[in-house]
């Protein structure tokens, strides 16, 4: 066993975060339970915020565990650096990720500096993730057993600094082996269901959010020859690739229309068939932009494997370091609906060794 560390373990009520605590303590960690307070649906959006839940079930667990827990207020922050950031992004017509910001932004980013503020050692949350010390003692982020559940996606645009303090108990579990280590344990949450809604905003649908929070500006749905086909609400409740919810019915020939495009000057909407020669559905080459790295740089032109989206393969690309923080990837096999303003995140084998936005694809 490693040598015992004060850690804050990131409890959000869920199961994953709840064993990742237990088996801390069983080791012999020194351990401190947290719940981050960092949304309440304050102007209640249609949906279920279950904040309140989330808390007495994570208190419940630390209590069962006989660990000290306390809340960590980081509404102010949430605010300004996920929800103003996804506004925005959908104001200017990308599609960002909340997700992945919140990770390195909130929970390894403020959180992480209010527990070294309070003489934590490492935060620790329920992310399926390992996280490897190698032989000259820096930490590396390695994906997780599971592969059906694995989140190195979701950690990619970690600082290095981040990756040495983080920790992930569960990541060398199945999913179903986190489930009945809760049992065995009578963690009271065993069976709680897992939250399926954007981070820390709970079961609340993408559509009613922005709803609440931007206006509709409504536009014409056209096909890739110009025809006007219908009208949508607004370009921000779409993304590249969407099939559903499009308001267009297939054509003549029972063909499905996608999103290939979103012109914000115009408040068009282009669809097009789903066929691989759809024009702009299948890019070979893209830019990042912010790029980071979890540990040393990349700084020549290289192959890696690189997942398009999450729940994507990792695929062979070729990798091209550019000034400022940006990187050329230029993919084996072209790739579905790449959409700026998401995330592509880029591996060594299993090592996830960083990722940064798309902000430009290349078609063709």
């Amino acid at each position: 066993m490693n040598k015992s560390e004060r850690i804050l373990v990131a409890m959000s009520g869920g199961v994953d975060s709840s064993v990742a605590a237990a088996l801390l303590v069983e080791q012999g960690h020194d351990v401190t339970g947290a719940y981050m307070k960092n949304w309440i649906n304050e102007i209640r959006v249609i949906g279920d915020c279950p904040w309140q839940q989330d808390l007495e079930d994570a208190r419940a667990v630390a209590e069962k565990l006989g660990i000290p827990f306390q809340v960590v207020n980081l509404m102010d922050e949430y605010r300004e650096r996920i929800v103003d950031y996804l506004l925005r992004g959908y104001e200017e017509g990308i599609t960002p990720n909340p997700d992945v910001m919140c990770n390195r932004e909130i929970k390894f980013g403020v959180f992480r500096r209010w527990a070294v503020e309070n003489g934590f050692d490492a935060v620790a949350t329920g992310h399926y993730a390992r996280s490897h010390l190698t032989d000259n003692g820096s930490r590396e982020i390695l994906t997780g057993r599971d592969p059906n559940k694995d989140q190195t996606y979701f950690l990619a645009l970690m600082q290095p600094d981040q990756v040495r303090d983080a920790r992930f108990p569960v990541g060398n579990m199945l999913k179903s082996d986190v489930r009945k280590t809760a049992r065995n344990r009578g963690l009271p949450n065993a069976e709680k269901k897992d939250s399926q809604g954007i981070c820390f905003i709970g079961e609340v649908k993408m559509s009613d959010f922005l709803r609440a929070h931007l206006p509709d500006e409504p536009g014409p749905v056209v096909g890739i020859d110009g025809t006007v086909l219908g009208e949508h609400r607004g370009l921000h409740y779409y993304t590249l690739g969407q099939r559903k919810g499009i308001g267009v019915a297939s054509n003549t020939h029972n063909k499905n229309y996608v999103v290939v495009e979103k012109r914000k000057d115009t408040r068009e909407l282009v669809v097009g068939f789903d066929e691989p020669d759809t024009p702009k559905l299948y890019a070979g080459a893209c830019l990042l932009s912010q790029v980071s790295f979890t540990g040393e740089p990349i700084t020549e032109p290289r192959e890696m494997l690189a997942r398009a989206r999450y729940r994507a393969p990792s695929v062979p690309v070729q990798v091209e370091p550019l000034p400022e923080n940006r990187m050329r990837v230029t993919w084996r096999e072209p790739q579905r609906a790449l959409a700026c303003g998401q995330i592509c995140a880029l591996y060594d084998g299993e090592i996830l060794r960083g990722g940064g936005v798309y902000s430009e694809i290349m078609y063709g």
